[in-house]
């Protein structure tokens, strides 16, 4: 397996005051901010992430549409990491990751590589909002849905000296003054960790349009602004931040699944229904390929991702990582992508960024 990375830097969004008129200039902005990043990206990376090969070659591209590290990233390497060792595509892999736009970046580029049947990207709710929030016209759906492969729980971060020591002190706290707290997610709006703080504010009644959401390019710099006391509190999957919370440089005030999770630094932690909130939220991943591809390509790919799923190597990638096994492939993929496509919008619209 190779690796490469391509893009512009990460770039975060600052907070925003409640009630500020932004929603014309929010949508205009994306859209600018897009083609920017589109523009850089195709310049930087046109001629080097694509590898020639004869027809008859078994060999595989896999994007990232995230930064190393973050959640897609971890889920695609650990699917790779299976393919590989398993020898499973009879070639080799290449991982890629394309930055840029909360993965809207990646899923414009994987719409321009109709018909190729050698590319793989890994995707998640977070790259269905970033669809809506950077103004791209294609949907996961519209491209070849191959499988969902797993359900995360997201957690409620916050540096180690927050005066939040439980999930109560921070409701009481944004209860009281909702434009005092200031928090983000490494996903950008329509991303889970922009609609599951939004989802939490409406659980606890508080109007989610008062909500101060700083968005941020993944975990790496979600990380550097609770460290840095940039915000106040974080919302993203558990998985990236393990390392600073058995550091205890971070504290987690709650999980978002049903039950606790396992891990020995996250199980004392409770869930928000344990704490007396009404809500459960899970964020999920999966695999498509570009639009146009032949049905038996399909039907090949998804056997290659079924029998990696049907793997003991799989199974301890599910419990190394605290992931929930979620498989589902093909058109019942597809039509679970056109539910979360609605997921999105729905929330896009209540907040007015639609």
């Amino acid at each position: 397996m190779s690796s490469t990375t391509s893009g512009p830097p990460s770039r975060t969004s600052e907070p925003t005051e409640p009630g500020h008129p932004r929603n014309a200039g929010f949508r205009r902005g994306i859209r600018l901010t897009l083609a920017a990043t589109l523009a850089a990206t195709l310049v930087a990376v046109g001629t080097g992430c694509g590898v020639t090969r004869g027809d008859d070659s078994a060999d595989l591209d896999m994007w990232i549409p995230n930064s190393p590290g973050g959640g897609y990233d971890q889920t695609g390497r650990a699917a790779v990491g299976v393919l590989d060792r398993d020898d499973i595509t009879g070639g080799d892999i290449q991982v890629t990751n394309i930055l840029g736009a909360g993965g809207s970046v990646a899923m414009s580029r994987l719409m321009g590589e109709a018909g190729n049947e050698r590319l793989m990207m890994t995707l998640g709710l977070g790259v269905v909002g970033s669809t809506y929030s950077f103004g791209v016209d294609a949907r996961p759906h519209d491209a070849t849905p191959l499988a969902q492969l797993i359900e995360e729980q997201e957690g409620v971060l916050v540096p180690a000296d927050s005066p939040f020591r439980t999930i109560d002190d921070l409701v009481a706290a944004w209860q009281k003054d909702p434009g005092s707290v200031v928090v983000g997610g490494g996903s950008s709006p329509g991303g889970p960790d922009h609609l599951f703080p939004m989802q939490l504010a409406k659980a606890v009644s508080i109007d989610p349009k008062d909500v101060r959401f700083v968005s941020y390019d993944g975990g790496g710099p979600l990380t550097s602004a609770l460290l840095g006391h940039k915000i106040q509190v974080g919302f993203s999957g558990l998985a990236e931040f393990e390392g600073q919370i058995a550091a205890g440089e971070l504290r987690v005030l709650a999980v978002s699944g049903e039950e606790r999770l396992t891990e020995e630094v996250l199980a004392d932690v409770p869930t928000l229904t344990e704490s007396g909130i009404d809500l459960v939220f899970t964020n999920w991943r999966g695999v498509v390929a570009p639009p146009g591809i032949s049905e038996e390509r399909r039907d090949e790919l998804i056997a290659y991702l079924t029998r990696m799923h049907d793997s003991p190597e799989w199974e301890q990638a599910l419990a190394d990582n605290g992931w929930t096994d979620a498989f589902v492939t093909g058109d019942d993929f597809e039509q679970f992508l056109r539910e979360q496509d609605e997921r999105v919008s729905t929330t896009l619209k209540e907040l007015n960024l639609l």
